[in-house]
């Protein structure tokens, strides 16, 4: 049997173990130490920005943060991109809040600017103003993030930015995750890079920051005792993991580079074909690490649909995967408001994520190359 081509699998650089081994010599093992104060700073040059890092557990845990930092509470309102993975929303679900979904716009696969004003306008009508804004450069593609943070900024509401798929994306020359008021970075297994498990929240200045570690670590009181006066979360990340991190931003650049070039690798299988449109960078203005490499199908013009064609890499070992279904067509948020049309709903019948590792060889992509013309050729 034919060995697993992995939709995006961890990629190791080879000094992560160097990072590792010292917080073992060193005996820092606990969820604090060096290299997660010299991971903070290499996200935060990175990133090129003077805003405050908090490494954390999960991407998640830096939304739900920064949910809380906004002030979100039970019977509030949180306006949330409909096209995006749950982990997105869920943390609106953790404080009582309802989220309102909008529907994405076709260029970028993002939130609406549109569609995001119309439902602010109507929430405010309505008596309910939204705390937070919570917009997704998903797969990497920076958002129309001008436009929502000025719509924002217009009704004095916070921009929560998860860019958790987009860690070297940039807009207009300026890194996602550095937009809005928080903004959470992911280093899932599967990300661009990756601790193993991981995420970071980024925050305007220091007090906000030392507000989210406090809250990450239990929120312990200053006291000799362990006394507690508001609840807290066990989110911080720990010396160990965050060495892998320091280890993984090293090969950075480098990751993007080749995950890039996968997308160029699909343009180039995909370029006669009729019916088959591969996603890019609507123009200059936009740059994006293509963390994965995504088509649409036409099934009446191309002759097959995405299904058939997942189901195709599928019997040759190759994983592929549906587009995110949108959250308002989940069954745990179907109750929960929604606006916009139907681009997100046909985003998710026709578009299909493909094998996008930055660790791919030259024999995987022959593999890939040869399933999908085989596939094509036969229909």
């Amino acid at each position: 049997m034919k060995s697993r081509i992995w939709l995006s699998s961890p990629h190791m650089g080879g000094n992560e173990l160097k990072y590792i081994h010292e917080a073992f010599d060193t005996n820092w093992i606990a969820p604090l130490g060096p290299n997660v104060i010299g991971f903070e700073n290499d996200l935060m040059q990175f990133l090129n920005t003077t805003k405050k890092i908090g490494a954390l557990a999960s991407g998640t845990a830096a939304i739900h943060l920064a949910l809380i930092l906004a002030g979100v509470t039970a019977g509030d309102e949180v306006i949330c991109q409909s096209m995006t993975f749950s982990a997105s929303a869920n943390p609106i679900l953790y404080q009582g809040a309802t989220p309102v979904f909008i529907d994405s716009e076709i260029e970028t696969w993002n939130m609406c600017p549109k569609h995001l004003e119309a439902a602010i306008e109507d929430r405010v009508a309505n008596g309910k103003k939204p705390k937070a804004i919570i917009p997704v450069h998903l797969y990497g593609m920076p958002a129309k993030i001008d436009e929502i943070v000025a719509i924002a900024n217009k009704y004095e509401i916070a921009v929560i930015e998860d860019a958790a798929e987009s860690l070297g994306s940039t807009y207009k020359g300026k890194n996602c995750g550095t937009f809005g008021k928080y903004a959470a970075l992911s280093f899932n297994g599967n990300k661009i890079i990756t601790t193993s498990g991981g995420g970071a929240i980024v925050c305007n200045d220091e007090v906000a920051k030392k507000k989210a570690i406090f809250l990450a670590t239990q929120a312990r009181d200053d006291a000799p005792h362990y006394q507690h006066s508001e609840i807290g979360y066990n989110y911080r990340m720990s010396n160990i993991v965050a060495g892998i991190g320091r280890g993984q931003m090293e090969v950075l650049d480098k990751h993007i580079e080749l995950r890039r070039g996968m997308q160029a690798f699909y343009k180039n299988i995909f370029k006669d074909v009729v019916g088959v449109t591969v996603f890019e960078e609507p123009n200059d203005d936009y740059f994006s690490n293509h963390w994965l490499s995504c088509i649409t199908v036409d099934e009446k013009t191309a002759g097959f649909s995405r299904e058939d064609l997942r189901l195709a890499l599928w019997e040759d070992n190759i994983e592929s995967r549906p587009l995110w279904k949108p959250m308002h067509l989940q069954p745990i948020f179907k109750k929960a408001p929604y606006y916009g049309g139907d681009v997100g709903e046909n985003l998710f019948k026709n578009g299909l994520c493909l094998p996008s590792g930055s660790n791919l060889k030259t024999k995987d992509k022959g593999r890939i190359f040869n399933s999908i013309k085989s596939f094509i050729n036969d229909n």
